[in-house]
């Protein structure tokens, strides 16, 4: 009876020394995906030795893509193939803004994981000094009081219960107490849009720039914010203001700046990663 059956002998790889780091984006199909270009050269330079993965959270993104024969791979998928490459440990980094619903999935997703000792960085806005560091980081860029206002463009959420609203709120207290021509607006939850829009319609400057504090400046940017029609562009245009948002060059495309096109900040996500490989390689 054994002689009719076929038994398969399977390599496996052997056991990786180094962890591997795990890179985790919501994803997008814009133009402004470049970004994640380039915090991987960024990270590449400064951690040469270790192998970088990617896992995109968006459903429909993946679907998209996989349809058009651009594989890209759930966090499920990528901690499964860097298992079966023979890596036990990694450092699984987020690149998210806020510590919303999209980071509470990747934490859960980590902790029910078998066979891999995984530890999470945090994302960007979970600590207030980090707040302060950015605000400090776009200032550069906000308009002087007398041209004009500014407004930070940050997603928001539509859920009440999203713990992340504490964040938006938090920030907006701290542009509202620090800065005189700064104010938040999200394009979901609050704080919303309204009462940015109605500001800086009455705002005495001739100027009002719109900054992304989104790690992508992508479809939100490009359509609901600056689009060519119902955008808050086009309303702020027909007010007779002058909108501006900041742009720069990257492989030979022009794109909205948002916070993953300031080295300053990748380094942030970046000193996160070596503080989780220090501990996970001390293990």
């Amino acid at each position: 009876m054994l002689d009719n059956l076929v038994f398969l002998k399977r390599k496996w790889p052997p056991i990786k020394d180094k962890p591997a780091l795990v890179l985790v984006a919501f994803g997008t199909s814009s133009p402004a995906q470049v970004v994640f270009d380039c915090f991987y050269h960024q990270l590449q330079k400064q951690l040469p030795a270790y192998k970088i993965y990617w896992a995109f959270t968006s459903d429909i993104l993946r679907a998209r893509s996989n349809r058009k024969g651009r594989r890209v791979l759930s966090l499920h998928e990528t901690l499964a193939a860097l298992r079966a490459e023979g890596f036990l440990r990694a450092v699984v980094q987020p690149l998210f803004v806020f510590p919303g619903l999209e980071y509470r999935e990747v934490l859960e997703v980590c902790r029910s994981f078998p066979g891999l000792r995984l530890l999470v960085g945090e994302p960007l806005f979970m600590r207030w000094s980090n707040v302060s560091k950015v605000l400090e980081l776009v200032k550069p860029r906000f308009l002087p009081e007398k041209e004009g206002l500014n407004i930070l463009v940050a997603h928001g959420t539509d859920l009440a219960s999203d713990g992340a609203n504490m964040v938006y709120l938090g920030l907006d207290y701290l542009v509202e107490q620090n800065f005189s021509n700064v104010v938040v607006a999200t394009v979901e939850g609050i704080p919303g849009v309204e009462r940015a829009l109605t500001r800086a319609q009455v705002y005495p400057g001739a100027k009002v720039q719109f900054l992304p504090l989104m790690y992508v400046a992508g479809y939100h940017i490009m359509q609901d914010v600056l689009g060519a029609k119902d955008s808050w562009r086009k309303r702020l245009e027909a007010a007779g203001k002058q909108v501006l948002c900041p742009t720069l060059e990257y492989q030979g495309l022009t794109l909205y700046q948002g916070l993953g096109f300031y080295p300053e900040i990748n380094n942030l996500f970046i000193q996160e990663i070596k503080r989780l490989l220090s501990f996970l390689e001390a293990l």
